[in-house]
């Protein structure tokens, strides 16, 4: 058995390891990964090799829980000795993935496959899985071993569990086409190389081959846990080439779900009073302007861009944390992390767009958020990306404006009175200094308007009493087939007051 060797691996350095179980590699640098992702696009795509197909897809969920990575087989990466476990492949992720360890003057050893380092019940079909099958992906444990804080796992796909250790919306490293009408594609990290920190606050670094049918890349993540904000960070630098044209190029994106909540609470049925892994989109544009468009399970996929040059962050946020609000007292959604992109550099004239997707359920994932760039996606173009994931409980507050703390949405009209067919009220709550001390007889002016329909009179903004918050209340109607676009602020002469707050919306309650 090799994991009692294969646990005293420190600084790239295999200890007692049988030659023949660990292949060193030609030393190596990050510039030659990224070139080695240049070249590999010039040729055609190679789908991977899947060994004994049948077989793998025996080891469905069930059979896959029950597989454990050994305590004892745990590697130790770089000076920090940070503590790193593999996954086991399977039905949902058959696809080997090779991992290396390197060491800080470049030497690298391929981690072997060794079923030895997994414990597999007696009457489990991954006993039968041929030795050097290949991993599915690893993680990064706490020093204790318990639980893991990030992982890289299926595709291009990787999280972390935020500030308050509870799993739930994902990154990956590029998207492509999208929630467009061909197909999406999804390339995958096909292999990893782990290794000492390459900044003095991280935990360790690990560089990743990108390959797809239309993109190679290659990324160096610096993952660091416990940021200065109470959550985890993750540096990335992304270098990407395309081997064909693409239509649609998303950039640090970001895939969460979303159900329902106090909004859209009639398109659910649980017995739970909201049920999502984020409730919005957030983002501080190039200019400064604040924006908060909460999320919606509509019912049919669409799509939302707000145009931007060089924003200064975006993300998918959960701002409700409060468990009277879920009361899920098994996975806790309001335990779960947002995560906030910041760009590096120039990222220069695009768009953040925002893909919602109709769900009946919690299991999958029905929300994606990325950038855009406006430069051509064509044959042969390559870009890098830099920026840093921040898995936060929220995302940074505005300095100068409030914020949306809830959007609610039911029939219109006034209470007492015949209620109005085909209109619907829309309230949101907005709270922060900029509003402090202010009242009714302060001059503050609520700013709404809409498209592909009409805000109908009176509209209304004032404080809510026996709370910092302010309320603003308006009906709507909808004029056509597309759901009406609402936009809306509070302002104070000409400065404004509170982030803008964005929604598509459905007269009928639960399609926005």
């Amino acid at each position: 058995m090799l994991f009692g060797s294969a646990a005293v691996l420190t600084a790239g350095l295999w200890s007692g390891l049988k030659p023949e179980s660990a292949r060193a590699d030609a030393p190596m640098t990050f510039e030659g990964l990224v070139e080695k992702a240049r070249e590999a696009a010039a040729r055609p795509f190679e789908p991977v090799s899947i060994p004994a197909p049948d077989l793998i897809a025996k080891i469905d969920y069930s059979a896959h829980w029950q597989i454990q990575f050994r305590k004892d087989a745990t590697l130790y990466i770089g000076p920090n000795k940070s503590p790193v476990q593999f996954f086991h492949p399977g039905r949902y992720f058959p696809e080997p993935v090779r991992i290396h360890v390197r060491d800080a003057a470049g030497t690298a050893h391929e981690v072997p496959f060794v079923s030895d380092f997994f414990s597999i019940p007696e009457d489990n079909p991954a006993l039968d899985l041929p030795e050097g099958f290949g991993f599915a992906g690893f993680r990064v444990m706490r020093p204790n071993l318990e639980p893991d804080w990030i992982s890289f796992l299926g595709a291009s796909y990787f999280r972390t569990d935020g500030p308050e250790a509870q799993y739930g919306l994902s990154a990956r490293g590029i998207a492509i086409n999208t929630g467009l009408n061909v197909p999406e594609e999804f390339p995958r990290f096909t292999a990893f190389w782990l290794g000492p920190p390459e900044k003095d606050d991280e935990e360790l670094s690990i560089w990743a081959e990108l390959d797809g049918p239309s993109i190679t890349g290659a990324y160096r993540f610096g993952v660091i846990r416990n940021a200065p904000y109470g959550g985890h960070l993750t540096r990335v630098s992304a270098h990407l080439f395309l081997r064909e044209t693409v239509e649609r190029l998303g950039v640090a994106p970001l895939t969460s779900m979303y159900w329902y909540s106090e909004r859209d609470r009639a398109g659910g049925e649980d017995w739970r009073p909201e049920i999502h892994d984020s409730d919005g989109l957030a983002m501080a544009a190039g200019s400064g302007e604040r924006l908060w468009r909460p999320l919606s399970n509509p019912t049919g996929v669409t799509t939302s861009s707000f145009m931007d040059v060089n924003p200064a962050g975006f993300g998918l946020i959960q701002r409700d944390r409060d468990f009277e609000n879920y009361q899920d007292d098994g996975v806790f959604y309001n335990r779960r992390p947002s995560a906030w992109i910041k760009p590096g550099g120039d990222w220069g004239p695009g768009r953040v767009q925002l893909i919602l997707i109709p769900t009946d359920d919690e299991t999958f994932d029905n929300v994606v958020a990325y950038w855009v760039p406006d430069s051509p996606t064509e044959k042969g173009a390559s870009f890098q990306f830099d920026y840093e994931i921040e898995w936060r409980e929220r995302d940074p507050l505005p300095q100068n404006v409030a914020w949306v703390v809830a959007t609610r949405q039911g029939q219109g009209g006034v209470p007492g009175d015949p209620l109005p067919e085909g209109v619907a009220k829309m309230v949101v709550d907005f709270e922060g200094p900029s509003l402090t001390g202010l009242d009714r007889e302060s001059g503050v002016v609520p700013v709404v308007d809409a498209l592909n329909g009409r805000i109908l009179k009176p509209i209304d903004a004032y404080p809510v009493v026996g709370t910092n918050y302010w309320r603003l209340t308006f009906d709507f109607e909808q004029t056509g087939p597309e759901p009406v676009s609402l936009r809306a602020y509070l302002k104070l002469r000409d400065r404004a007051l509170t982030e803008t707050w964005l929604m598509d919306a459905w007269v009928e309650r639960g399609q926005g």
